[in-house]
């Protein structure tokens, strides 16, 4: 089974990379070919959150299996390297039983730490605790200063206004000596082969609409109570960062009003897709393909179709 080849899509959010999955699967199958999605969206691994994370119901997925949602409870941290173990090891399920696996995603980090031979550093108890003391005392400002002034890159690869990730590519750097995103560096040597990266790339006016349009149908889908709900059990902090969960927590308190929530959250969703953009930008491995296009599913087939004349 090692000529199956390893497919993924990726780009920013809200630009159909769902759809395009979706219809990649359907024409396998057509073709005889049995594929299943594996989620590479880093939230979309908690369960109960649905709405904010535009996961796909399970009336929406075709009959395709779906591997990695619902995998942690939202009172879990999120962890990279767990999330590596548990993707590959259901990407060496999948080619062991000849069946395509499918890796969808925008979440840059986690992609690359199951197509790559990805690295992670250890953790050093001492030196984050240090960090964490200086968070609390200095805030998070000196630490994301600090942090760009060692590795410029890493404006587009580490989520700045998040303490805890600041914090652990703070530790990174201690640890190694070396910039948090030198493990981009994996890039060009995959975990296994064949694999094929699809990136979807799109106008920012379409992109931006198509954000707001999919922000305004989870408010009125019911995120306020998805929210409520949650907020009632309890969320880790990587769940409670969650963009829309986190703006829609601040309106329940009383911070923001619903108005100033939905504004704030296309803003925080925009701003995100150009992190996505900007990280999946520099793999010079990925074929794009315009995500706005009326043939997009007939241009990925064309992509895909030596491989799966092997795969057949």
């Amino acid at each position: 089974m090692a000529s199956l080849p390893l497919l993924c899509v990726v780009g920013p959010t809200g630009s159909g990379k769902t759809a395009v999955s979706l219809d990649m699967a359907t024409a396998l199958a057509s073709h005889g070919v049995a594929c299943e999605i594996i989620s590479a969206d880093a939230m979309q691994l908690y369960a109960g959150m649905d709405i904010g994370t535009a996961k796909a119901r399970p009336d929406e997925q075709r009959g395709i299996v779906h591997h990695l949602l619902d995998v942690w409870s939202p009172q879990t941290d999120a962890s990279v390297q767990e999330y590596q173990t548990l993707s590959r090891a259901a990407v060496s399920d999948c080619l062991e039983r000849g069946v395509v696996p499918v890796l969808v995603g925008g979440s840059g980090l986690y992609v690359s730490s199951v197509i790559y031979d990805f690295q992670f550093p250890g953790t050093n108890h001492e030196v984050r605790r240090g960090l964490e003391e200086r968070f609390e005392n200095e805030g998070l400002t000196p630490l994301v200063a600090q942090l760009l002034d060692a590795d410029p890159d890493a404006a587009s690869a580490v989520d700045l206004q998040n303490p805890r990730r600041v914090i652990r590519a703070l530790e990174i750097l201690q640890i190694t000596g070396e910039p948090p995103t030198a493990g981009l560096a994996a890039r060009g040597q995959w975990w296994r082969e064949p694999t094929v990266v699809i990136g979807l790339r799109a106008p920012r006016d379409w992109l931006h609409e198509r954000i707001e349009n999919r922000v305004r149908a989870m408010f009125a889908a019911g995120l306020v109570e998805e929210v409520r709900g949650l907020l009632a059990q309890g969320l880790s902090t990587t769940a409670a960062q969650a963009i829309g969960y986190r703006e829609v927590a601040d309106m329940l308190s009383g911070e923001i009003t619903q108005e100033e929530a939905l504004d704030q959250v296309i803003h925080h969703t925009r701003r995100y897709a150009r992190r996505q953009d900007s990280w999946f930008r520099r793999d010079q491995n990925i074929h794009w393909i315009a995500a706005e296009a009326a043939d997009v599913s007939a241009q990925v087939q064309a992509l895909l179709e030596p491989h799966l004349q092997t795969a057949s």
